[in-house]
């Protein structure tokens, strides 16, 4: 058996943990720059705030309602999940986390057999004993209790023989009360109540294009695509993916948890507050990105051998004059560190950058991952002892940052000039909107809220 365990409404959950009295009304946190909504409570779902609606326009659609607005704070997110991950990780046989506010787990029955390793995770793994299928409902349920009480974080679980169904057991089981949080597909009778339930386009695994393709073929429900032969499947669509996503929606368990833990490439993009022309200001957004990238790609293990770097204008704007381009650099060594990291992005951007352009928009991508053990090396590039000091150096800013708050320490070229060119040099979390940001009681010394 398989499980997922998914945070409800994860960034509104996560202000409302150190702001219990918008329990029960309607919250929703904006993107970058306070530009739109990413995520609601289920009061403002039901009052019919759409997901992607932009922040001005909130006040002209809902005048009458007291709409209590959050700018993302991924700084606060990051802690309360990071929290919520550690509970599974000490309550699951064997884990691994999915994205920010989702986490697989595996969970071995009686009728299981396990030999060697299966998807990476080695059988040793397993530090609970078998159970028998309903055992593992009640104990998700008191996961979601345990939680609940430790982080007051509500978690939605769902159980099944794969990771597509049980993807839609989390559903169930945050749409119904009935299931007390936890759902559990264990017999073709649920898998087949489940799949009729469930539209196409809320499928894990189907995107946006295939789930109007379906639709366009009859296949309104997961039940209805279900139903088809393979045959049929492979001949319309060509796709492994969606061959085995067809597989698991008949019970099979086919996807590899290798492609599930690891990321194949990495992209962090953003939007300005504003439109930006000097090189200096671009560069600093730049090293910025790289440097978010560099440590995700330390998270999940991995090192990464070419740095690219995106810019554009504004696309809206006929008036001025356009410009998109891509341009990409590849490290002798593959690191995760982020010095050469930011480098190679910084003569990415002097490649492409025109001074002529208003830019709207820049990104940075890091691709060719592997993992970080063990490193091809290049014969003319740092040695070993370079490489380890590096590393060491990387580990121990890291570690300074989780105590004392992200970016207490930074590199030279992720901060910001002031406009005057007088006194401290700015940081990434002040370069970008957010009227409404809340306050990080869990990692900031100063944000802590103290007690009358």
């Amino acid at each position: 058996m398989y499980g997922i365990i998914d945070c409800d409404n994860c960034y509104v959950s996560c202000e409302r943990v150190f702001r219990p009295d918008l329990v029960g009304k309607p919250v929703v946190v904006l993107s970058n720059n306070d530009g739109c909504v990413v995520a609601r409570s289920n009061e403002a779902k039901l009052m019919g705030v759409k997901e992607g609606t932009p922040y001005y326009q909130l006040e002209q659609l809902f005048p009458n309602h007291n709409i209590t607005v959050f700018s993302s704070n991924y700084e606060l997110y990051g802690e309360l999940t990071g929290r919520v991950m550690s509970l599974i990780r000490r309550e699951s046989p064997a884990y691994f986390r999915y994205s920010i506010d989702e986490c697989f787990v595996y969970l071995p029955t009686s009728h299981t057999s396990i030999q060697g390793k299966s998807g990476g995770i080695d059988a040793a793994a397993f530090s609970l004993p078998k159970q028998d299928a309903k055992d593992w409902q009640e104990w998700g349920r008191h996961l979601h209790q345990l939680i609940w009480k430790s982080v007051g974080m509500p978690v939605s679980i769902g159980i099944a023989p794969n990771k597509t169904l049980a993807k839609i057991a989390a559903r169930l089981a945050k749409k119904f009360e009935v299931y007390h949080h936890c759902c559990m597909i264990d017999n073709d009778y649920k898998r087949e109540k489940a799949l009729e339930w469930c539209a196409i386009e809320d499928v894990w695994g189907i995107g946006r294009r295939y789930a109007a393709k379906l639709q366009a073929l009859g296949c309104k429900t997961a039940l209805d695509f279900a139903r088809h032969h393979k045959d049929w499947v492979r001949l319309t669509f060509n796709n492994i993916n969606i061959v085995r996503t067809w597989q698991e929606l008949n019970g099979e368990d086919v996807v590899p948890n290798e492609q599930l833990a690891k990321k194949k490439s990495i992209i962090t993009s953003r939007s300005f507050n504003g439109m930006i022309s000097d090189f200096e200001t671009l560069r600093t957004h730049v090293a910025n990105y790289a440097s978010r990238c560099a440590k995700k790609l330390r998270m999940q293990q991995t090192v990464a051998s070419i740095v690219g770097v995106m810019i554009h204008t504004n696309m809206f704007r006929e008036d001025l004059p356009q410009y998109w381009i891509f341009q990409e650099m590849r490290l002798i060594t593959p690191t995760n560190s982020t010095i050469p990291i930011v480098q190679a992005a910084s003569e990415a951007l002097q490649a492409i950058y025109r001074p002529d352009y208003q830019y709207k928009k820049a990104g940075v991508i890091v691709m060719g991952i592997t993992s970080d053990f063990p490193i091809q090396q290049d014969l003319f590039d740092q040695s070993a002892e370079q490489i380890q000091k590096m590393r060491r150096l990387v580990e121990v800013v890291d570690r300074i940052n989780r105590m004392n708050g992200s970016e207490t320490i930074v590199i030279g070229s992720q901060q910001y000039s002031k406009k005057d060119g007088k006194g401290k040099a700015d940081v990434f979390a002040n370069a970008i909107k957010h009227d409404f940001r809340s306050s990080n009681p869990t990692t900031r010394w100063s944000d802590i809220i103290k007690l009358k």
